[in-house]
């Protein structure tokens, strides 16, 4: 198995454009790639989704594509040379993909090579479940189960507990302390702006901010930027 990936926290960090902040490690991770296939299946309004994306792509030099465009969306997965799956609701995006039949045509695509890129949703996708969304089931897909291009679990636009909040519901440290009740899986709490990023064997954490590895039966650890997830997770 051959994966290329950019799994992004966040489309927009505050102050930024859309996907601004991301556009160095995207160019990078797509480096040789002319036509980026879109999949914008997270959000209703695809065809505004699609022309978001269009610019953002267009700025970075790449031609875009939308797959809810495409006549025959298998065989422009087929011939895609990259994905960019957006962000949006997780349980809507899992839900098409499945509804589609598009789920195990784009897994193997992934796993031969082809590059895959996401943020929030998109990143939630590429883990063997959708268990660490943030998302309200708006939708029941026929399973939680997902691309597990890598063998953890991500929660998207992590937030650490605030100091002298006096918010009493969970915290995100609560509800990935109840998944692990549950689940085995590790879980890289990915802070805003913070990506991972996947070539062969090597998967690093990037961005402009750090990352909070949970693991079943252990306190959770700090993970800088630049860090070697396939080590800390193994």
């Amino acid at each position: 198995m051959t994966l290329r990936l950019l799994l992004i926290s966040t489309s927009t960090v505050f102050g930024t454009r859309y996907l601004e902040h991301a556009f160095a490690d995207l160019r990078d991770a797509l480096s040789g790639v002319g036509r980026v296939l879109f999949i914008p299946y997270a959000l209703r309004d695809r065809d505004g989704y699609a022309a978001r994306a269009r610019e953002a792509f267009g700025e970075m030099g790449f031609q875009l594509d939308s797959i809810h465009q495409a006549a025959d969306p298998r065989r422009a997965l087929q011939r895609a040379e990259a994905v960019f799956c957006g962000g949006g609701n997780t349980f809507r995006l899992l839900k098409t993909l499945y509804d589609e039949d598009l789920l195990e045509p784009l897994r193997e695509r992934a796993r031969e090579g082809m590059p895959y890129t996401g943020a929030s949703a998109g990143s939630n996708l590429a883990c063997p479940t959708i268990k660490t969304t943030n998302d309200m089931p708006i939708v029941e897909p026929p399973s939680f189960a997902a691309l597990g291009l890598v063998s953890f679990q991500i929660n998207p636009h992590y937030l650490d507990p605030e100091p002298g909040s006096t918010h009493m519901g969970e915290t995100r440290e609560t509800r990935i302390r109840e998944f692990h009740e549950e689940n085995e899986t590790p879980v890289v709490g990915l802070r805003e702006g913070a990506m991972v990023r996947g070539e062969g064997d090597s998967v690093q954490l990037r961005g402009r901010a750090g990352a909070r590895l949970f693991r079943r039966g252990q306190e959770p650890i700090e993970v800088p930027a630049g860090s070697d997830l396939a080590a800390l997770v193994a």
